[in-house]
């Protein structure tokens, strides 16, 4: 179709009548962006904001991201073994740094999503306290901790009780996770009474209270430093950069914020 110059908007709209709309649709069509799909590794802890975040970002721009769920240092070695994901939302900031230096993940394209928190959880109301003495009490037979060489979490965990001195205590109740949605698992299974987990796993928004769960104080862990990154796979996907520039959003940030996460 040849442009004509000086053609007044308008003007057509008053002598094309009705047909000025298809044209006018027309050309909206062709310079929209087309949908495209981005394939994301999502950390355990954020399975349940992400599935919101992912529901509004499709509706919002069109793209579709497909997610799976799991530890951080196994989608490490799935990605370093040549595993399709475009987009690592990690639960630290150590594996996409790694990433970036091994060449997978994209230079200038990591930062922090969200700020985790660590919770001591039972499934059953009334046996955790505020305080978290129940852990020096040790009246129960297993504790759900996830793996610290594949999940955060899990070193979190570690830390937390070695700096309550009751790491030596109660390693021999510990009942291993390979990551934090199996700890959780175990938990609420009943194959563990208690379980370190994190906190937007049991303070679901919409969701009544199940159970009970102390916020392990944050001097007793470092920090957990969630942080996303760009994969080489993804650099030259849209639905992929807009994923990522989405998760940095006010929309996207209220949604984090209600599972309990600092930003």
């Amino acid at each position: 179709m040849r442009s004509m110059p000086g053609l007044n908007c308008t003007r057509v709209m008053a002598v094309a009548g009705r047909g000025v709309i298809s044209l006018v649709c027309l050309i909206g069509m062709l310079g929209a962006a087309p949908a495209a799909e981005v394939q994301v590794a999502v950390a355990a802890n954020f399975a349940g904001p992400f599935e919101k975040i992912a529901a509004d970002f499709a509706a919002e721009t069109g793209h579709k991201a497909v997610f799976a769920v799991g530890a951080t240092g196994k989608f490490y070695a799935q990605i370093k073994n040549g595993a399709p994901f475009e987009v690592l939302l990690a639960a630290d900031d150590e594996t996409p740094k790694k990433l970036v230096a091994e060449s997978e993940g994209v230079a200038g394209s990591q930062f922090t999503y969200a700020k985790g928190k660590l919770v001591l959880w039972s499934a059953q109301p009334g046996v955790v306290d505020d305080k978290g003495t129940v852990l020096a009490r040790n009246g129960f037979a297993h504790i759900a901790v996830c793996d610290p060489k594949l999940a955060p979490y899990g070193l979190a965990a570690e830390q937390a009780l070695k700096a309550s001195k009751l790491y030596d205590t109660l390693k021999p109740k510990f009942v291993t996770a390979e990551s934090i949605a199996q700890a959780y698992q175990f938990v609420a299974s009943g194959n563990a009474e208690v379980g370190f987990v994190a906190l937007s796993q049991v303070a679901v928004p919409g969701k009544p209270q199940q159970g009970s769960y102390w916020i392990v104080p944050t001097n007793l862990y470092e920090p957990i430093q969630q942080d996303a990154v760009l994969l080489k796979k993804g650099e030259t996907n849209p639905a992929a950069s807009a994923l990522l520039q989405y998760l940095k959003g006010d929309k996207a940030r209220a949604v984090i914020r209600s599972y309990g996460y600092e930003l």
